[in-house]
């Protein structure tokens, strides 16, 4: 069991004939009593504060623990986002080429269309145009026909 400063100060010493002088032996104790009785108040402050600040260290220890899983969590989360941004980006690259595509094939119909039509309106205006030389040579025919007639009914 510790010693305490009540027990320096409550200890008695048995007396002999030819023993130290008690007041000296008292003062002197009592010098140590308190002296004694500081050091065990500063042991027992220090014990308290080292129980303190170890209740500190071990909460710093979980708070950096859970910064740590923190972090973690963050940064894969970073990384999914990042990921997820990529695959947006690649979807949104292979949707606009499709478009573009699509856009390009419409294009080329078009034009395609377009030349038929314009072939065919060649062709059309080529076959009016026959018609009508076609027609205005017969009509052309008639009127020398008709001239020609005339001409002879009234000389015959």
């Amino acid at each position: 069991m510790p010693l305490t400063p009540v027990d320096i100060h409550n200890k008695e010493f048995s007396r002999t004939f030819r023993g130290y002088n008690e007041d000296e032996v008292d003062q002197f104790l009592d010098l140590i009593v308190e002296d004694f009785e500081k050091l065990y108040k500063e042991n027992f402050e220090l014990k308290e504060r080292l129980s303190m600040l170890k209740e500190q260290v071990e909460y710093y220890k979980t708070m950096e623990a859970t910064l740590k899983d923190t972090l973690i969590t963050a940064q894969k989360t970073a990384e999914e986002v990042e990921a997820s941004a990529h695959k947006k980006a690649e979807l949104i690259i292979e949707e606009a080429e499709q478009e573009a595509q699509k856009i390009i094939q419409n294009a080329n119909e078009q034009v395609l269309r377009i030349r038929l039509e314009y072939e065919e309106t060649k062709k059309q205006i080529q076959l009016f145009k026959a018609r009508f030389k076609a027609l205005m040579e017969t009509c052309l025919q008639a009127i020398e026909q008709e001239s020609a007639e005339t001409v002879e009914e009234r000389l015959g």
